[in-house]
């Protein structure tokens, strides 16, 4: 009798997880959790080197979307069109300058949206851009319940905080500190990880106080690498490597290239006396850059393992989603450039996935436990956690606003008509929750991210990597399907906030799978110019995305004739 109820119950589990998602009518809770310029450099997305168990475990139970692209690789813009679901050219903010709600149009944010339906949304650390980007108040009263948090020893981390060979404190990139010598004995990610186990705690205690949207928003892996200098044993120097592709490619335009102005201003970047904009960081110290960014990676994971337990320890992670990404990537050493501010992979490719108790992971009521242990990352951990259900085609930052709504409960925001300025709740993204709960069938090439990074000439000026709003020229607009990377970098207007797609400035072309890392441009050898004069004539109201789907098709359904050595 047993046994045919085991048998039962078997069935209908198979039957249901490959069948579409379905969301229980009630509301889940959320936690929400972004890192800062955090590539795919994770365990459950491949990487051999990298320890990052706790995420890796979070993945082993969730939905990992392996090729999610942000809108625009800088934290301001990105984070803007994330949480609003709109594209740069829909928020204008391309810089650090402007407030939507007053630049652009007044639109709902994914917090304020949950707000609205009796959600209380809550902020920790950065999730917002702060400053001008989100009104000096991180979108309060609009986004939050109550006002966000913020580290205290944040103010110290732009500031002379790390010691030199001969004691003294220097600006530098390379940051790895003795934690019980900074200020208050901490960092900002420590506090911001203990603040929110401290609210997870009490609305475990809370009970029946309605659902809640808990945003933690970690500093780390952005520079300055201020981390707890015990991170660094995880990384010996002689176990790292430069990056496989570190010289500027041959066919680059210029107009692409990322001078990487940020880490020239750290002191110890200085002393190395390199050329701009091309000339190369010495060899010894590109394997310390990438020791500290995999290191700063593992820190981050301990913050977010810290989290997780503690949703666990709270009871609360039966029917509470979380949502881990970034709000871009970072380069290290690819293409010759360092950080992020471009349109390559390594810039614009974040992780993303959705942990949905019920639909991704369904706990053992015959043997209830602690679905997220926490994992020491300098124990001996026997576990080698993998990526749970994994979605390959192509997906986007925008999608993570109706995503995440339609998998809580509640109804995702409509599609944006072309021109959406006036619209106050809609999406320029894609539901994703179809993805959920069955198998991916290959690959869609309908399946496209679209970002963009703005210019202010076409060659490399100390301000190309973050050029004002008023300075910018040239807008590089790139498409990225499976098979495809295509860039145009068109003239544009900052006055109207418009490309004009007569002005073509440069084009990049890249077929991935011959040339995964992006350093054969091929726009050259293809039939571009036949392209241009054939599309022309396309009517001035179809939007850009159309416009170099399109182009994108023209040229690569000739491209084993065109493209012949």
């Amino acid at each position: 009798m047993f046994e045919s109820l085991q048998r039962c119950c078997v069935c209908v589990l198979i039957i249901y997880t490959l069948t579409p998602a379905v969301v229980e009518t009630k509301a889940k809770n959320v936690l929400f959790i972004m890192a800062d310029d955090l590539r795919t450099t994770l365990g459950c997305y491949g990487d051999p080197l990298v320890k990052t168990p706790n995420i890796d475990q979070l993945a082993s139970k969730s939905q990992v979307f392996l090729n999610a692209f942000a809108q625009q690789a800088v934290c301001g813009p990105s984070r803007t069109s994330m949480l609003t679901s709109r594209r740069p050219d829909t928020t204008r903010l391309y810089d650090f300058y402007s407030y939507w709600r007053v630049a652009a149009g007044n639109y709902t944010t994914l917090p304020q949206y949950f707000k609205s339906q009796g959600y209380t949304t809550m902020s920790v650390g950065k999730v917002f851009h702060p400053g001008i980007a989100s009104n000096y108040t991180d979108d309060y009263p609009y986004s939050w319940s109550v006002p966000p948090y913020h580290p205290p020893s944040f103010r110290y981390e732009k500031e002379k905080m790390c010691k030199g060979a001969g004691g003294g404190l220097h600006a530098n990139l390379l940051c790895a500190v003795d934690v019980a010598e900074q200020p208050g004995g901490t960092l900002p990610d420590l506090e911001s990880a203990a603040e929110a186990v401290r609210l997870l705690r009490g609305l475990g205690d809370d009970g029946d106080d309605g659902p809640f949207f808990l945003a933690v928003g970690f500093h780390k892996p952005h520079i300055p690498f201020r981390i707890p200098q015990e991170y660094l044993s995880l990384y010996p120097l002689d176990q790292m490597s430069l990056a496989p592709d570190p010289e500027v490619p041959e066919g680059l335009p210029s107009v692409a290239y990322n001078p990487w102005m940020d880490l020239r201003l750290r002191e110890d970047v200085m002393a190395l006396n390199t050329s701009f904009p091309y000339g190369p960081i010495p060899k010894d110290f590109q394997l310390r850059i990438r020791q500290h960014y995999y290191a700063a990676v593992s820190y981050l994971d301990a913050q977010v393992g810290r989290l997780l337990t503690a949703l666990d320890d709270s009871r609360l992670a039966d029917d509470t989603m979380v949502v881990f990404s970034s709000d871009h990537g970072w380069s290290l050493g690819e293409h010759g450039e360092w950080a992020k501010y471009s349109n390559f992979d390594v810039a614009t490719q974040v992780p993303l996935m959705f942990y949905v108790p019920g639909v991704t992971f369904f706990p053992d009521w015959l043997q209830p436990g602690t679905i997220f242990p926490f994992v020491d990352v300098f124990g001996r951990s026997e576990h080698r956690f993998k990526a749970g259900h994994v979605v390959r085609n192509v997906v986007e930052l925008v999608d993570v606003f109706p995503t995440v709504s339609y998998m809580a409960g509640l109804d995702a925001p409509e599609p944006c008509p072309l021109v959406s300025f006036k619209e106050e709740l809609c999406t320029e993204g894609d539901n994703l929750a179809y993805t959920f709960g069955r198998l991916e069938r290959g690959k869609d090439d309908e399946d496209i991210a679209f970002s963009q990074y703005p210019r202010p000439a076409d060659v490399p000026q100390v301000n190309s990597d973050l050029p004002l709003l008023a300075n910018i020229k040239v807008m590089g607009y790139s498409l990225r399907s499976w098979d495809y990377r295509y860039t145009l970098w068109l003239g544009f207007d900052p006055n109207t906030f418009k490309a004009n797609v007569t002005d073509v400035h440069a084009g990049e072309l890249y077929m991935l799978a011959d040339d995964p890392l992006q350093d054969h441009n091929l726009y050259r050898r293809s039939d571009h110019r036949h392209m241009l004069r054939r599309t022309s004539g396309l009517r001035q109201s179809l939007s850009l995305q159309k416009r170099m789907r399109l182009q994108l098709l023209y040229l690569t359904a000739g491209m084993k004739s065109h493209l012949k050595p």
